[in-house]
């Protein structure tokens, strides 16, 4: 079920054991304390804790002209104001060779191509701030991060406290939604199949020049 603030907001309060709000606008503590993490950035902090594949833009980018290096490299490519954090910057459109010589200064990446591919995480209304898209558990995640900045000043009970945001080398609920998060998004990746390294491709060369069946090496009935 998707998900939007005022769902977050009461998720958030359930962590800390307060009772929920039924509207954005009502007028009670809890409500303004949860206006303050959301004016400041808290969903944002939440994407920028992980490579978040529903909220990955991928975009080409041509160097703007008006941007002109005194000196190094040549080009500068103007970032979005969607743009979080950086998943990959690379020479060509398939991601596959990835773009080594740059600098990220300001807002603004520096290389000396006239073309890069670029992919990153987005806070975007279609991406990052989707909340249609966003998986149950990097939710859970968002409501626990907003629990964690306000459940000392709306609640006494040490115990919910503890198990929030844990204690000593103890990992709280919070930390443990992460992980979860992460290890969510990661088993959604597609399957990768590793490159094959040059013993091997000497290997099925010789193969198929010894059969001459344009059989398929990977098949055990050939």
């Amino acid at each position: 079920m998707a998900t939007d603030r005022l769902k977050i907001y009461n998720g958030a309060l359930l962590e800390c054991g307060v009772r929920s709000i039924t509207s954005l606008s009502v007028n009670e503590e809890s409500r303004y304390l949860l206006d303050d993490v959301w004016n400041d950035g808290g969903v944002d902090h939440c994407l920028t804790e992980g490579q978040w594949r529903f909220a990955i833009r991928t975009q080409r980018l041509d160097y703007d002209s008006s941007i002109q290096p005194d000196f190094g490299l040549r080009h500068g490519f103007s970032k979005s104001s969607d743009w979080l954090l950086t998943s990959a910057v690379c020479q060509d459109e398939y991601f596959r060779t990835p773009l080594l010589n740059y600098t990220d200064e300001s807002g603004i990446l520096y290389a000396d191509l006239d073309q890069i591919f670029v992919k990153f995480v987005s806070n975007d209304a279609d991406y990052g701030m989707n909340f249609s898209i966003w998986p149950p558990a990097f939710t859970l995640y968002v409501k626990r991060y907003f629990a964690s900045r306000i459940i000392l000043q709306i609640s006494n009970d040490d115990s919910r406290h503890t198990a929030l945001l844990g204690s000593g080398t103890s990992r709280g609920l919070l930390d443990k939604a992460l992980l979860d998060a992460r290890n969510r998004d990661a088993i959604s990746e597609p399957t990768r199949f590793p490159a094959m390294n040059w013993w091997n491709r000497a290997r099925r060369s010789r193969g198929y020049r010894q059969r001459g069946d344009g059989g398929n090496p990977n098949s055990l009935i050939g």
